[in-house]
């Protein structure tokens, strides 16, 4: 089976404050950080070597997965002295690739949770001969992605970046963020500069008469750049909708890992995630959230969509609803924060500071 590399030097702006202190892929979901089941679908389909293009807190990376060993794998990791795109970033790594020219390589997006066929996508390169392939999948608004039209074929006809007018939505297809390069390829994209394969790699190549190939696997697929999509995939993880061999237990409605204590009486619904060290006192209700390792929930608190960061405290009677609690933060009872509130890292909310009327 082919190699790959996995892009994940992102900052994770829009998911801040969870990426203060941990890069986006290492961010847990269900349990454990989502770069594991990316390494562990990538393994599950026959990958061995994956190169990881690291950039933000790219420290954190090497201490936790080692050499790959644990998961069946042999990984290495390369870091960005600045950033240099998705495009630079692949070709930042290509010295540390083991594949001959003609031979295909895996790319990914850190960020992505998809129950991809992978190996249907590695064949789909080769009995094509494609120079490029990519995963596409369908989606009812298109208008926050780049669109590829592809013939009947699959042969892709053009990139439209995030159009907007009904005149430009030419298709349902987006790119969804899986590639296969033929390692030739990889060696043409311009090195030590900033390079988008969206914007720059592959329009030049399709300009130049090079074969790149769509195939549309419309199964699971979530773009986690979000904390509302995040919470979103962790959940689903642990319901059993997005698939992966790294769950840390049984799928169902609650995952409380082994060194975690919950009251009896609390109830975790939803896919809710409660991980190593954090306690949840009697009398709350969590649905669909995730409360990070070391976090406190006190008696009678109410949790809906929501993440909880590592070592964060939450107070008795607290509402969250869609919130994000950054690591450190503690939110005084009586507290009452809804969709989009964010509590930064090591913060305070003083007891009862925001409560809406019962009208609202």
């Amino acid at each position: 089976m082919t190699e790959a590399i996995l892009l994940v030097g992102g900052k994770g702006t829009r998911l801040r404050p969870l990426t203060v202190n941990t890069p986006k892929p290492m961010v847990p979901a269900a349990g454990v950080p989502f770069l594991t089941h990316q390494l562990a679908r990538a393994r599950a389909a026959g990958v061995e070597h994956i190169v990881l293009a690291t950039s933000y807190l790219a420290e954190v990376f090497e201490p936790y997965f080692g050499d790959g060993s644990s998961l069946g794998l042999s990984l290495e990791y390369v870091t960005e002295d600045e950033p240099l795109g998705t495009g630079g970033a692949i070709r930042n790594v290509a010295e540390r690739l083991r594949s001959g020219p003609d031979e295909p390589v895996l790319v990914f997006n850190g960020d992505i949770l998809t129950g991809l066929d992978i190996r249907a996508l590695v064949d789909t390169h080769r009995t094509s001969g494609a120079d490029v392939s990519l995963h596409l999948t369908r989606v009812t608004d298109p208008r926050a992605f780049g669109l590829v039209p592809t013939d009947d074929s699959g042969r892709v006809t053009a990139f439209l970046e995030k159009p907007q007018t009904p005149e430009e939505i030419v298709t349902d297809q987006i790119n969804a963020g899986a590639y296969v390069f033929r390692r030739s390829v990889i060696d043409s994209i311009p090195a030590g500069r900033p390079v988008s394969v969206e914007r720059e790699t592959f329009p030049e190549l399709l300009a130049a008469g090079a074969h790149l190939q769509g195939m549309v696997d419309s199964t699971y697929w979530l773009d986690l750049g979000t904390p509302q999509a995040f919470v979103r995939g962790s959940a689903d993880l642990v319901l059993g909708r997005a698939p992966s061999p790294a769950v840390p237990g049984r799928c169902g409605d609650r995952l409380v890992l082994e060194s975690a204590s919950v009251a009896e009486d609390a109830k975790l619904t939803g896919g809710t995630v409660v991980c190593e060290d954090a306690v949840v006192h009697p009398g709350t209700r969590i649905d669909g959230s995730v409360v990070l390792a070391g976090a406190v929930v006190e008696e009678g608190a109410v949790i809906t969509s929501s993440l909880i960061g590592v070592g964060a405290r939450i107070g008795a009677r607290v509402a969250l609803s869609g919130a994000v609690i950054g690591d450190g933060a503690v939110v005084g009872a009586d507290n009452e924060l809804r969709d989009g509130a964010r509590v930064w890292c090591d913060a305070t909310l003083p007891a009862g500071a925001v409560r809406f009327s019962s009208d609202q």
